[in-house]
């Protein structure tokens, strides 16, 4: 399940990449649009800044926006920048491996089996999904 700080990044960065090439938008319009709280909204794009997917503008007609192309972020950066691990089980994570206590042989284990599928499968879905699709889906649903 997704934290609400990566709901919260991801509902942010749909926002300003609707407005991508359009200037920086002021942290208070991105909060009030996306129901965001202001403080926690501060938090995470400073994070987001500071791993170059934002850029921002201090001053008179500062804020934040896109350091990318909305087609350039994908779900899966945000998602592992936010909440770290994406796989289920931390026997068949990429990044972020580690042993499950009970498993008595990785190599045998149907359970690690399934969930190296499954993993694939949302690793797949995930990298596949750009802001620029986000965006697109939106509108078509509208």
């Amino acid at each position: 399940m997704l934290s609400k700080k990566c709901k919260y990044a991801i509902h942010a960065l749909v926002y300003l990449g609707e407005r991508y090439q359009q200037g920086p938008v002021h942290i208070q319009e991105i909060a009030e649009q996306q129901r965001i709280p202001k403080k926690f909204l501060e938090a995470i794009l400073l994070e987001l800044r500071n791993a170059k997917i934002l850029l921002s503008k201090k001053g008179k007609g500062g804020g934040y926006y896109l350091y990318k192309k909305p087609e350039d972020v994908n779900l899966i950066d945000i998602i592992r920048l936010m909440d770290g691990a994406i796989a289920m089980l931390p026997c068949v994570s990429i990044n972020y491996y580690e042993p499950c206590e009970e498993c008595r042989d990785e190599k045998t284990c149907g359970i690690r089996d399934a969930f190296l599928g499954v993993r694939d499968e949302t690793l797949r879905i995930l990298s596949e999904s750009t802001l620029a699709k986000i965006i697109q889906r939106q509108k078509v649903l509208k």
